[in-house]
């Protein structure tokens, strides 16, 4: 059994000062703890948060109103190491998803005067761009709406603008939007969301988020597996911890922000939170170093047999692939301030990827695939084929996601993928196999960006890997990525 140590919440909120949008474990265990430790160490605090869950999960909504707002974080060190963190900055949550009826008291709390933040963890599809243009997609059936119907939103990038248009009306100062979901400039990405939308209902109010709404960038960092009853019986086995709103995570924690707050921010940086002027150094590091590995590891893993990523990354050929793909891939790619040392880097992510008591599953990651290749690896691949470089790691994620995609599970039961495209996915592997059905996954705008697909030395080198491994399996293809390296 580990040793636990156990931090209490200390001290109250006078008042709520952030409004969250996306009440998932990761803003659980991270942006809220980053706060709670803030309140533990300053007392009584204003930047208490509101979260909302913009999802189907009413039920975590409920049961943080039964608990106070308060739940657990347990940072896993190792084995015999965990802090168990007790969380009291969550001073209101609200469900305005599915079924919820709570949408006018997210807007009303966002439009209040002490509301000067708005942060979002609603994950890349969230912001309804497409992801290789990074336009709004103004035919998704939930923008249409918000452009119908801008008073009653159901996006995150409508209720945004919706609270923004009430403070313009009321003569309130605009609050500063923070994104915390991992795509590139995901500032700019979200003003652009945001933007974009008012420019279909009201160009005096689109000029007015352009002069006046601030949208810094930001780089998160920390494994946060989903939970699972599994996860809850754990807790209370070594922790003695009932409680079904905690989160388990990895003790290691990082937030880079752009530090631009007009109406004021916390201390965050006594916290350890880097405040800087240029946060995309540190995204792209992250999205193509952290996330491109886990992506590599997800589609490769599950293909493996493996369902965790401790037990994918203590799997020797695929430790190898993912060294190889950081270093070879990954890193080249990268322009870092000095002093950052990416082979270090490296290291620690590996051993942070070994760490089991997460319990953190491959099919977790694998989700929205198609939102998350354009950012994590194919940007990359293109700076590769720029320089002249190989990048047969990468186009082997490439070909185990179209397998992951398309092809049944090892015991032959069909496979329920999880993304905005299954259903095209499903009609593509009904229609094609083999090279045609690659090409026909390389076709896909809302994916690759033709400036890569229409490179001969792109598609040629996935559909490469994609044969190899229909033709010799998994097993063959590391061995051979592993000897040539």
């Amino acid at each position: 059994m580990p040793v636990v140590k156990r931090v209490p919440s200390t001290s109250p909120v006078r008042e709520i000062g952030i409004v969250h949008l996306g009440l998932g474990a990761f803003h659980r265990a991270h942006q809220a703890v980053y706060l709670q430790r803030y309140l533990n160490r300053h007392g009584a605090s204003d930047w208490g948060l509101c979260s909302a869950n913009l999802r189907s999960n009413r039920t975590l909504v409920d049961t943080l109103r039964e608990q106070d707002g308060r739940y657990h974080v347990a940072e896993y060190l190792d084995r015999e190491q965990v802090t168990l963190l007790e969380i009291g900055v969550i001073r209101q949550t609200l469900y305005v998803g599915e079924g919820g009826d709570e949408l006018e008291l997210l807007l009303q709390r966002m439009s209040e005067p002490q509301t000067r933040i708005v942060t979002l963890t609603v994950t890349e599809k969230g912001y309804c761009l497409n992801p290789v243009t990074g336009q709004l997609r103004i035919d998704d059936p939930a923008i249409v709406h918000d452009i119908a119907h801008p008073h009653s939103p159901r996006t995150a990038p409508g209720i945004v603008l919706e609270a923004l248009r009430r403070r313009r009306a009321c003569g309130i100062a605009a609050f500063t939007v923070l994104c915390c979901d991992n795509m590139p400039d995901n500032g700019q990405s979200t003003r652009q969301a945001v933007s974009a939308l008012a420019g279909m209902q009201d160009e005096e109010l689109t000029q007015w988020v352009s002069d006046h709404v601030a949208f810094p960038s930001s780089m998160v960092d920390r494994i946060v597996p989903a939970m699972d009853d599994e996860s809850f019986a754990r807790l209370e086995k070594e922790l003695d911890c009932h409680d079904r709103a905690a989160v388990v995570c990895e003790s290691f924690s990082q937030w880079v922000i752009e530090d631009h707050f007009p109406l004021g921010r916390p201390d965050w940086e006594v916290e350890g939170v880097q405040m800087v002027g240029d946060v995309l150094p540190f995204e792209t590091m992250k999205l193509r170093m952290l996330n491109g590995s886990h992506s590599l590891l997800a589609y490769v893993g599950l293909l493996a047999g493996h369902q965790l990523v401790s037990d994918a990354i203590n799997d020797a050929d695929i430790a190898r692939l993912v060294e190889r793909y950081m270093t070879e891939e990954a890193a080249p790619t990268l322009e870092m301030p000095a002093g950052i040392d990416l082979v270090a880097y490296a290291g620690d992510l590996k051993a942070r990827f070994a760490n089991d008591n997460l319990q953190h599953r491959l099919r977790q990651i694998a989700m929205d695939g198609s939102q998350k290749l354009p950012q994590r690896w194919l940007l990359g691949a293109q700076q590769l084929l720029d320089q002249g470089r190989g990048f047969d790691c990468t186009a082997l994620g490439i070909a185990a996601w179209i397998h992951y995609c398309t092809q049944p599970q090892p015991d032959g039961s069909a496979r329920l993928v999880d993304d905005p495209l299954s259903e095209t996915f499903v009609t593509l592997a009904a229609r094609f196999e083999g090279a045609s059905l690659v090409d026909a996954f390389l076709n896909l705008d809302e994916v690759f960006p033709a400036v890569i697909r229409e490179r001969a030395g792109f598609r040629d080198t996935v559909q490469r890997a994609y044969r190899a491994l229909i033709d010799e399996g998994v097993r063959s293809v590391l061995d051979t990525l592993v000897t040539a390296h």
